[in-house]
């Protein structure tokens, strides 16, 4: 089995027990993944029992990366998808496993990195934690018992994009362009409510802030944004907040 550097990125959000991250371990390299990114895991890492439960699966808990947020394990990625039930509050695109690793395998033949996000035991991914996802990847399961733990969700999905690899391809032509990074991303987020905070925006609907931006958040993951085009929202941020002076 030949390991690819830009197979996508396992970002489990918060896990709870060493365990289930030993487990998702292990699952992921029945599969060929090797990118684990942990964000704030409860028990601090590293963790004996994850190693306890990866059965042999070192190599993935050895390189396995930290983090404190969402935002910071996704910075490096151009498309993130998080797994969950359909959120009713958020307009995302929405595909199965199967249909995932399908672009998933489009996106690493042009050298393009994507993440898939899987939420804690408990209470799964938060919708803060959704907004930072392009589509979400929706397993479908029997509607009177669809309960399933972090390693089996790991594993599903890790196991299609195993079985996607021989699937043949169409590229699309970009002009050798590539889409705008996760990090980009958020960095054009943070210069518009930077702009929103300097003209008062916020001032009459405090109590809507959080709201209104992960909506603006959700809205942008879906454009698909290439990096030309956040350079061009800079520009156009420039030129409505710029003094006449400045211009």
């Amino acid at each position: 089995m030949s390991l690819d550097k830009n197979a996508p990125a396992v970002i489990l959000v918060e896990p709870q027990m060493g365990e289930n991250i030993g487990a998702a371990a292990r699952a992921m390299l029945n599969f060929g993944l090797t990118d684990m990114r942990i964000v704030n895991p409860r028990d601090g890492w590293p963790n004996e029992r994850a190693v306890a439960l990866a059965s042999r699966a070192d190599m993935v808990l050895e390189n396995a990366r930290v983090f404190d947020t969402v935002a910071e394990a996704t910075e490096d990625l151009t498309h993130v998808y998080a797994t969950t039930a359909r959120p009713r509050d958020m307009i995302k695109h929405v595909a199965t496993p199967a249909g995932a690793a399908k672009a998933m395998r489009e996106m690493t033949a042009k050298e393009e990195r994507a993440g898939i996000l899987f939420g804690k035991e408990s209470f799964g991914l938060s919708s803060d934690d959704i907004s930072y996802a392009d589509t979400i990847i929706t397993v479908p399961l029997n509607p009177d018992f669809s309960s399933i733990n972090l390693a089996q969700a790991v594993l599903l999905v890790a196991y299609e994009w195993f079985q996607a690899e021989d699937e043949t391809l169409d590229l699309v032509l970009r002009n050798e362009e590539r889409p705008a990074n996760k990090k980009e991303m958020v960095a054009l987020f943070d210069r518009i409510e930077s702009a929103l905070d300097a003209r008062d925006y916020f001032e009459p609907i405090q109590d809507r802030r959080p709201v209104i931006l992960k909506n603006m958040r959700n809205m942008f993951q879906r454009f698909g944004l290439m990096e030309s085009d956040i350079r061009a929202f800079h520009g156009i941020i420039k030129g409505l907040t710029a003094d006449k002076k400045e211009k």
